[in-house]
């Protein structure tokens, strides 16, 4: 049987997200497809628009078989842990295949990047430290280094957001030894962070949230860019929560948390490093809003990623301590939806896992699950109320979605 993984946002799911999961059907010659989805923050350091059992809804409607979750302490890391997070779980659940969108197009670049750099990593580390001593931020010390290293081919630009993250994947394959055989696809007409919806069918995630929080509640401009499916899940998300989720919303409370915070609290936070719990302790007093404290914080060497996910885990208080013992593998899988066929093969397969794979949180303990309960109830925090108890309440006590074929659109 192939089981192919596929490591998403969805945020929301789109129109290119849909050619994704049948373009990797086809590639893979795929019986199942399986999603390893960030939960309600993503990597970059920000809000899911809508929850994450919209977002798993809106895959199941279309292609995918089963959802599961890539916890909070990979989800919203930069790109190696991440893609060893989501990796592991993919270890874990029995794939074979892994099929990602990049720019490049062509497995066999990043295969031949690996395998350049891994015969040459002592060399590329004293690169990569040099460029981050100079003031660069992260992802452009990798790129950087890399055009430094000598008999070299120009194979693959890592400069672009999609190849690095799938040079990783492929390298979190090799480092783990998996078993998984890696594929990808090109990317089709938008780019990631384009800002505007276009007139074609396929448009950047970045757009559509961009079109969705500006226009508030009037969501025809993104109709034709997304699945029916989607959009009406969008919509239903709207009338149930009066608005979508947005760091604008979260801001008065990381401002309440800073204020209240002494200096050594806020540099015990995961990513404060030289001094940044400084600089954000002063930024903070006059900030109105999330764009102002951002636009004061940032600087050449810190990404405006970074800086996210530092606000990030200051108001989910996540410790530098806490992510210290971030490893691979998962120590759980989280399942939150599935198909029947998924079902089908969970059932047949768990037996066969060598790790606990759990379905609500409140049966099972671990450290990483009460990060993810705090994340949660943050992600709750500038909905009304009513909205903020059944949202954490869902986090503990919701079971994995089960979509009949009736349910798909």
């Amino acid at each position: 049987m192939n089981i192919t993984g596929v490591v998403v946002e969805y945020n929301p799911f789109h129109n290119g997200h849909a050619l994704h999961v049948n373009e990797s059907k086809k590639e893979t010659n795929a019986d199942l497809i399986i999603a390893v989805m960030s939960g309600n923050f993503l990597q970059r350091g920000e809000p899911a628009l809508v929850s994450k059992w919209s977002r798993t809804k809106m895959a199941l409607a279309n292609g995918v078989d089963i959802v599961l979750e890539l916890p909070y302490v990979y989800a919203t890391q930069h790109a190696e842990t991440f893609a060893n997070g989501a990796v592991s779980i993919l270890n874990g659940i029995g794939a074979n295949a892994i099929c990602f969108g990049s720019e490049a197009g062509d497995i066999q670049q990043f295969k031949h990047l690996v395998s350049y750099i891994s015969k040459n990593e002592d060399t590329y580390q004293v690169f990569v430290q040099q460029f981050l001593k100079e003031g660069m931020s992260y992802p452009k010390a990798l790129a950087t280094a890399f055009t430094k290293m000598e008999n070299r081919d120009e194979m693959l630009d890592l400069s672009r957001p999609n190849n690095i993250l799938g040079y990783h994947y492929v390298k979190a394959i090799y480092e783990q030894s998996s078993k998984i055989t890696p594929y990808t696809i090109q990317r089709t007409t938008a780019q990631y962070h384009d800002k505007e919806v276009p007139i074609q069918s396929i448009a950047s995630a970045t757009s559509i949230r961009e079109s969705i929080i500006k226009q508030k509640k009037d969501l025809k401009t993104i109709e034709h860019v997304v699945p029916t499916s989607t959009f009406m899940e969008i919509q239903d998300f709207l009338d149930l929560h009066n608005g979508f989720q947005h760091w604008e919303r979260l801001f008065p409370f990381l401002k309440y948390k800073i204020l209240t915070s002494s200096i050594e609290d806020l540099g015990n936070i995961y990513e404060a490093e030289e001094g940044l719990e400084y600089r954000i302790a002063s930024c903070i007093k006059e900030a109105t809003s999330f764009q102002e404290l951002m636009k004061e914080l940032k600087t050449k060497r810190y990404t405006w990623t970074r800086l996210q996910r530092y606000c990030l885990h200051i108001l989910t208080n996540t410790s530098k301590l806490e992510m210290k013992h971030v490893t691979t593998p998962s120590p759980y899988i989280r399942v939150l939806g599935m198909n029947q066929k998924g079902r089908d093969y969970i059932n047949s397969y768990k037996k066969q896992m060598d790790v606990p794979l759990i379905s609500t949180l409140s049966k099972y303990r671990h450290p990483f699950i009460e990060i993810e309960k705090r994340a949660a109830t943050c992600y709750a925090l500038g909905f009304d109320p009513i909205i903020q108890n059944k949202l954490m309440t869902q986090e503990y006590a919701h079971p994995p979605i089960i979509l009949k074929s009736v349910d798909c659109v």
